[in-house]
């Protein structure tokens, strides 16, 4: 049976980006989005292309039901899950700074964001418990897919820093727990990457870049990260469990 995988926000953005880079190594992917099946269709067909299955479970996974939705469809359609990537995410509606944040959007974004996240990990951690139960030889990962802003403050986004922070703990957690089941868990931390959400701000992070924000003076792309996820879903890292894995072209590096 071939390999499959799950890719929250899988549907544009890094998430296609890492739905590419599986696809391309054989897995079958589930890919988890809010817009309507018809609207991701040109984007189910062109991973199709790649000769695997490929369904799409629309939901949010900030909603309990739709997280159930999801994993109950991965089980009728594909019958396992190889490969959690948890990529779902979503920015402040409107940019505020720390003093004026809205409670409102604290909840959206940490709903979606870190709690989404964190239960849909344990609904997979415990049907990856079960498969390996019943076969020992399974193989079984999950991968967060976090941001820069755990560790770099942002204070007219808090609410997004705090959610990719508290990201970083879920994959610590999920590592100690099932390390000894032989499940590893990773957190993939990109930078400044070209997608929608950055898009409104390219002119300011071209100038940033210039300047020299980061070591490589580029922007990252999808694909950058795309590779770093699928490297740790085929089992190129099996004894690093539970470690940040940047792919931030040397912002994070501390320079005089």
């Amino acid at each position: 049976m071939k390999k499959s995988a799950l890719v929250t926000g899988g549907s544009r953005g890094i998430g296609l980006g890492v739905a590419r880079k599986l696809a391309g190594a054989g897995f079958d992917i589930a890919i988890n989005g809010m817009r309507p099946e018809s609207d991701v269709q040109p984007v189910l067909e062109e991973l199709r292309a790649k000769k695997v299955k490929v369904i799409y479970c629309q939901g949010n996974v900030g909603d309990a039901a739709d997280r159930n939705g999801i994993i109950q469809k991965i089980k009728k359609e594909f019958g396992q899950l190889n490969v959690l990537v948890n990529n779902a995410g979503v920015a402040p509606n409107e940019r505020k700074d720390l003093l004026e944040m809205s409670e409102e959007s604290f909840d959206r974004v940490l709903g979606i964001n870190l709690k989404g996240s964190f239960f849909l990990t344990q609904l997979a951690a415990n049907w990856m418990v079960e498969q390996k139960t019943v076969n020992p030889d399974f193989k079984a990962s999950i991968i967060n897919v976090s941001s820069i802003s755990a560790t770099t403050a942002s204070i007219n986004r808090g609410e997004y820093c705090i959610s990719k922070a508290g990201l970083s703990m879920v994959t610590q957690l999920f590592a100690v727990r099932l390390g000894d089941l032989d499940i590893p868990v990773y957190e993939v931390r990109p930078g400044i990457i070209t997608t929608d959400m950055t898009s409104g701000v390219k002119e300011k992070y071209d100038k940033l870049f210039a300047e020299g924000i980061a070591v490589q003076k580029r922007w990252g792309t999808t694909e950058d990260v795309g590779k770093a996820v699928c490297a740790l879903a085929i089992g190129d890292f099996p004894y690093s469990t539970g470690q940040v894995i940047m792919i931030d072209g040397g912002f994070s590096i501390d320079r005089l």
